[in-house]
């Protein structure tokens, strides 16, 4: 095998059925094969050509590429060109709950049947599912979040109806916000959340963003974000806030911080300094 040739897999810290794989090939190529779970990859440069249920198919550079379960394939690069991918495996039990949840309704034998698509959105959310697997640092509940938003756009795109209804004050849902306040610097699972509001996790997913305008991650990361920001006004040593409010270290700490206020900690910490 050519040193070209390199398969990196990640497993999902927060989901154990997901995994992700990056591979970089050459002169390698894959017999024919079928995944017991869905295959969803993005061509990052290069050409990947394979054969799969009786045609020949090639992916070009920013191509997605979906396999069902069970779907027989081979692969290999092609043209000159060194091929670089990435590929999420999700399993169909992981998956199907959550297409059910967004569409509202049972979800049987769900495919997708354009293997080779050119769609920019599905390219970003599978491009944000790997880099979440990649990351150490990542929450079990902003993984459920992103995955729970992926398999709203594929049911968008199958034409499953997402339901999306706005909804009265709920004490179920104040519960749940008193829950996440409560433990905001813990890593809370999207499991404690469901058992709190005495419901299934995707069901949870939907109508917590119909009642509050986001995902229980993004609320959870929103307030101790703001929590962290107000502790940073007070005075409190960068690495304490950090710890404080479940930050695994400061560079962590960083990039959460910045997209939403615009400079680091350090930076907002001396502009407070300065007035």
């Amino acid at each position: 095998m050519s040193t070209e040739n390199r398969f990196q897999f990640a497993k999902s810290v927060a989901l154990n059925e997901v995994m992700l794989l990056e591979a970089s090939m050459n002169d390698f190529a894959y017999d024919t094969h079928a995944h017991e779970e869905f295959s969803f990859g993005v061509t990052l440069s290069g050409r990947q050509d394979f054969f799969a249920l009786g045609e020949h198919h090639k992916s070009h550079s920013g191509n997605v590429i979906v396999f069902n379960p069970e779907d027989a394939h081979d692969g290999h690069s092609g043209g000159d060109d060194t091929l670089h991918y990435k590929m999420l495996y999700v399993h169909p039990d992981q998956l199907t709950p959550m297409l059910e949840s967004a569409g509202g309704r049972r979800v049987k034998d769900f495919r997708v049947e354009q293997m080779v698509q050119d769609d920019p959105v599905l390219k970003a959310h599978i491009l944000r599912l790997a880099q979440l697997v990649e990351d150490s640092a990542t929450s079990a509940l902003e993984y459920s979040s992103a995955l729970f938003e992926f398999a709203e756009y594929l049911a968008r795109q199958k034409g499953i109806q997402v339901e999306s209804k706005l909804r009265s004050k709920d004490p179920v849902f104040e519960r749940v916000r008193e829950y996440l306040h409560a433990y905001v610097g813990e890593d809370v699972s999207l499991d404690a959340l469901s058992q709190v509001a005495h419901m299934s996790k995707y069901h949870l997913l939907r109508c917590f963003r119909d009642y509050f305008g986001m995902t229980p991650h993004q609320y959870w990361q929103n307030y101790r974000i703001n929590r962290a920001k107000q502790a940073i006004e007070r005075g409190m040593p960068l690495a304490d806030v950090a710890f404080m409010f479940g930050f695994t270290d400061l560079s962590y700490f960083n990039r959460r911080f910045k997209p939403i206020f615009g400079v680091t900690p350090y930076q907002f910490r001396r502009h407070l300094l300065r007035t």
